[in-house]
């Protein structure tokens, strides 16, 4: 299993402003985030309070208007497009509400697909994607397509694919969101058990608060700002 040596996740001082016809929107304000490796938060708030967009910009698909996120000592900020593909593909993971599988390709293959970037997979990153299909309770789905799974195994193979590069971040956009409750329960477990044994960091924007009750660490949107539930 993947070690680190430095130690955190942190946002500092996060705005984000869109500029529109009817002038400028703000969707975040000086918005302050530190995650220590093991660390877990979940982030709640009304539906267009910024929730998202921060997770974009930790995850480094969007970049914030002002403020700075560094991860292991790094500002992917202040990388090129290309350093900075890499930089995601390595260090983050992602599970978001719609499970994104390739419709085309099997359980595995889409759990391989993020270790594509350096050619075809070897026998160990092979390995360690089977080994995270049976931890997610699909080992007999393992070469089924997406049409055949339920909505709730669509979105435990997300989960394996996000965690197939070893990252040291995961970011979760509603992981239940599209979930009945039985599909949602399990997937939660599943989230939380593989967070403990990895020790990575783990950040989720929910709706859900039974599923934002079970971290250690909850914050909400208020204002545009983020704060302590």
């Amino acid at each position: 299993m993947r070690r680190y040596n430095k130690d955190l996740l942190e946002a500092k001082n996060i705005t984000k402003t869109y500029s529109t016809a009817g002038g400028p929107v703000p969707v975040l304000e000086n918005v302050n985030l530190t995650l220590q490796p093991g660390g877990a938060v979940s982030i709640m708030g009304p539906s267009g309070s910024g929730k998202s967009t921060l997770l974009y910009i930790l995850g480094v698909l969007e970049s914030p208007t002002s403020g700075t996120v560094t991860l292991e000592g790094d500002n992917p900020f202040s990388f090129d497009e290309a350093r900075q593909a890499a930089f995601r593909n390595k260090r983050i993971g992602f599970l978001f509400q719609d499970h994104c599988l390739l419709p085309q390709c099997s359980v595995l293959e889409n759990v391989l697909t993020p270790a594509l970037v350096d050619g075809a997979p070897d026998a160990a990153t092979r390995a360690r994607a089977e080994a995270l299909i049976e931890q997610v309770g699909l080992r007999e789905r393992m070469h089924h397509r997406p049409g055949e799974l339920s909505g709730g195994e669509k979105q435990r193979a997300a989960l394996a694919r996000a965690l197939i590069r070893e990252p040291l971040l995961l970011l979760c956009d509603e992981p239940t969101g599209n979930l009945d409750q039985r599909s949602a329960a399990t997937v939660a477990d599943l989230l939380l058990d593989l967070h403990t044994r990895r020790k990575n960091m783990l950040v989720v924007v929910t709706h859900s608060a039974e599923l934002a009750g079970r971290f250690p660490e909850r914050l909400e949107m208020h204002g545009q700002t983020l704060r302590r539930r």
